[in-house]
């Protein structure tokens, strides 16, 4: 599913109790963070019994059904402590192995209760809380274990290194300082939270449930504006000769590459150019860490009919020329309308831009879409009356301008990196040729 994706909705079972499955056959579709996935079956045989039902929330690596892989269903349900050997289970995420225990508990000490988030608020997946459980890791040992995944995440290949390693298990009277000093944190009250206000309801009022896409953009706006504090710079650029150019090899284009070219790629192509200017941009942030990103992977927001928005994005996107950039701005967007994105589609992204103009709206203040550091707004393009200098003099013209608005993360950016970014998109915009070809 995706080393971000911790859990899925079960939205459809493909297949019944006691029918014949066949090995990599289409099971059971679930949802995961804004995409539908088929999941196909791991076994060959008859589906026996089925753990969860439709709209049920399931972690990644939970069990959700049980095959008869000698072809026959049994009558009685296989229990949990006494499965026979003929049945394989079916899982949300990949089968994996775990090596064999090489650690040991000093002392008989307990592992205690291993839960998804740690004293220090970090993510455990319950693959690495059943790996530990397994080994008898407790919860401070796998606090002190350096994770390579997305925010310092232990992932399988860490914790099955830590325990390749030959550690040993420390009893609560072995513990280092620093295992005393995790403990105690454990102890103490969490961050206050704060409370959503009471909503008192009017006669006439409907209340309406989020969907499950809803609730996960809600969920993920409140965590950025709680992790960034946003600033957003504006200019204003004049896209006059990139309007003039567009509107006359719009045609052309789509005769000879079969695809329509909007403005959204060739924005994005600024945004590249500007960002191999300004690589402090394409950053990530890990606690006191900052991660310079390699490749410069472009998300794009996109509303769906629904009228719900994902991102989904362009990987390497510095590679591609404007038509590359045409073609795989034309294929997210149409697969996003049409539901066919996969979870690789919208994972990955370390820039973000957002075409506001598409509503009609001239400028807005877009939330960064975490762990980026910076997402940028452009606005619709209007016809407005403008000063110009010619060899003559000033002058009043009419031009095509539009409105850039840069959000950024004030703890890693400054206004002065995060205005001359900006600035400096608007002027690969507006230095655009007119007479560029193909």
């Amino acid at each position: 599913m995706g080393e971000s994706v911790t859990e899925a909705t079960i939205t459809n079972w493909l297949k019944e109790v006691g029918d014949t499955v066949e090995m990599d056959e289409p099971l059971v579709e679930v949802a995961t963070d804004k995409v539908d996935n088929e999941l196909p079956s791991e076994a060959e045989g008859v589906l026996v019994k089925k753990l969860y039902e439709k709209d049920d929330v399931v972690q990644v690596g939970d069990v959700i059904a049980v095959i008869s892989t000698d072809g026959d269903a049994p009558t009685d349900t296989p229990s949990s402590d006494a499965a026979p050997a003929s049945t394989e289970s079916v899982t949300i995420a990949e089968p994996s192995t775990v090596a064999a225990p090489v650690a040991s508990v000093q002392n008989g000490a307990s592992v205690g209760t291993l839960t998804k988030s740690g004293p220090s608020g970090r993510f455990y997946s319950p693959l690495v809380r059943s790996i530990a459980k397994t080994e008898g890791i407790s919860m401070e040992q796998l606090e002190t274990i350096e994770g390579s995944g997305e925010n310092n995440r232990v992932t399988k290949k860490d914790i099955l290194s830590y325990i390749e390693n030959g550690v040993t298990v420390l009893a609560p009277s072995s513990r280092t300082d620093k295992q005393e000093d995790i403990a105690e944190k454990a102890t103490k009250p969490a961050t206050k939270t704060i409370e959503a206000p009471n909503v008192q309801l009017f006669p006439g009022d409907e209340i309406v449930e989020m969907d499950r896409m809803r609730k996960l953009i809600a969920d993920h706006m409140v965590m950025s504006k709680h992790t960034s504090p946003h600033v957003t710079s504006y200019v204003e650029a004049d896209v006059t000769n990139i309007v003039m150019w567009r509107n006359k090899v719009k045609k052309s284009f789509q005769e000879s590459e079969g695809e329509k070219i909007t403005f959204t790629p060739i924005f994005m192509e600024a945004i590249i150019k500007a960002i191999k200017d300004y690589p402090a941009i394409n950053i990530s942030v890990s606690g006191n860490n900052i991660i310079k990103r390699k490749d410069i992977n472009l998300g794009m927001a996109t509303a769906l009919p629904s009228g719900n928005l994902i991102v989904p994005v362009i990987k390497k996107a510095d590679n591609l020329n404007l038509i590359g950039l045409t073609k795989q701005v034309n294929d997210l967007a149409n697969r996003a309308r049409n539901n066919k994105l996969t979870s690789d589609d919208i994972q990955g992204g370390t820039y973000t831009v957002t075409n506001v103009g598409t509503f009609g709206n001239v400028m807005g203040t877009p939330i960064i879409n975490q762990p980026q550091v910076a997402i940028m707004a452009v606005g619709a393009i209007r016809k407005v009356p403008a000063v110009i200098e010619t060899p003559q003099g000033d002058a009043i013209a009419i031009r095509h301008k539009m409105f850039l608005s840069h959000s950024y993360d004030h703890r890693v950016v400054d206004g002065a990196l995060g205005g001359q970014f900006v600035r400096h998109v608007a002027d690969y915009l507006e230095q655009f040729d007119i007479n560029r070809e193909l």
